[in-house]
């Protein structure tokens, strides 16, 4: 039997969190802000729009992401699976959880190892950055990567939720300039991600002139990991503290603009609240290169591989009768003046 380690308690507390818990955020994404232009006559045929994109070298049939989510423990790694099994047979992007875990307990690395399930598909690895603050450096970060085979490297950024551990990490000062380091020696691209608070202006850049590759802005309006360490708070205090702060952050739709407009070179990841193929497609049109979804994509994957599938291709479906009802026949097409709103 499996041996459970505190940190490996922890993540199963998170993932059964999510399945079973109530755990959305005060705040909206902001996207029911926007509505797409309607074209009565779009003049293109609906079977010949392109879907595809091509992101880190990599060509992804549609602009999906299963956002970074989990292992580290048995039934995590078993979710890993379905969910990089269906990454490969729809050719789309994933991310897997955080890999501390198993840098500091080696027989767990394969909970994380999906290369056998998707060999071609585009694979984020994930450290959370805070750990160059507590004795990681370039070694680890090397491991992570070579640990997936990952073809980018994604440094997440959840300084409230550790503040709201108590076993949190919360010392992130001069955590800016060891980025910066990682992202000038690391040789695959390196992703800041936030955990579901968004990315202010003076956050992309600080971080564009670190050398981010991309931004992955996970922003408000989908799951608070707040509300997740609600949940696991062991007194009323540690409760009350985490509730407080339900409705904190920066809504996604202004998260994306955040980069966009500060740190124009550097690609947007939207993600934080996305539930359906036209959310992903707004965020597209905001100027995002790709859209990913944690919580959907878990309640499938727990479920089945199949469901997962499904769920893949009704985004997929959803995105193309978005581009068709604006007269697009690509994402780039899809980026000029479709959309209108704030």
């Amino acid at each position: 039997m499996e041996e459970v380690t505190p940190i490996g308690s922890r993540k199963n507390d998170h993932l059964h969190i999510n399945l079973q818990q109530d755990v959305s955020s005060g705040l909206t994404t902001g996207l029911e802000e926007y509505h797409f232009v309607h074209c009565a006559l779009p003049e293109i045929n609906l079977s010949e729009i392109d879907l595809g994109v091509n992101l880190f070298g990599k060509h992804l049939s549609a602009p999906l992401l299963i956002s970074s989510m989990t292992g580290g423990t048995a039934e995590a790694g078993q979710i890993n699976q379905i969910l990089a099994s269906a990454a490969e047979q729809a050719q789309i992007a994933m991310g897997v959880g955080s890999q501390r875990i198993a840098i500091d307990h080696p027989e767990l690395a394969h909970t994380f190892q999906i290369r056998r399930q998707a060999p071609t598909a585009l694979i984020f690895a994930n450290l959370g950055a805070i750990q160059l603050n507590y004795g990681y450096g370039l070694t680890e970060c090397q491991r992570a990567v070579d640990m997936v085979q990952a073809d980018a490297l994604v440094l997440h950024l959840n300084a409230l939720q550790e503040a709201l551990q108590p076993e949190g990490q919360s010392n992130f000062a001069g955590l800016l300039n060891k980025i910066e380091t990682i992202c000038h020696a690391l040789p695959v691209p390196v992703i800041a991600k936030e955990v579901g608070w968004g990315f202010s202006k003076q956050d992309v850049s600080l971080l564009a002139q670190a050398g981010i590759t991309a931004i992955d802005v996970a922003g408000s309006g989908g799951t608070s990991w707040s509300q997740v360490e609600m949940h696991r708070a062991e007194t009323e205090e540690q409760r009350k503290l985490a509730a407080a702060f339900h409705g904190w952050g920066t809504p996604t739709s202004d998260a994306i603009l955040n980069v966009i407009l500060t740190a124009p070179g550097v690609k947007v990841i939207a993600s934080g609240g996305l539930r359906s193929g036209m959310d992903i497609a707004k965020c597209i049109a905001l100027g995002a290169s790709i859209g990913g979804l944690a919580g959907p994509f878990l309640k499938a994957a727990a479920r089945s591989l199949e469901e997962t599938l499904a769920l893949i291709d009704l985004l997929k479906q959803e995105i193309r009768v978005c581009m068709f009802a604006t007269g697009s026949l690509t994402l780039d097409q899809l980026r000029h003046e479709k959309l209108v709103g704030k």
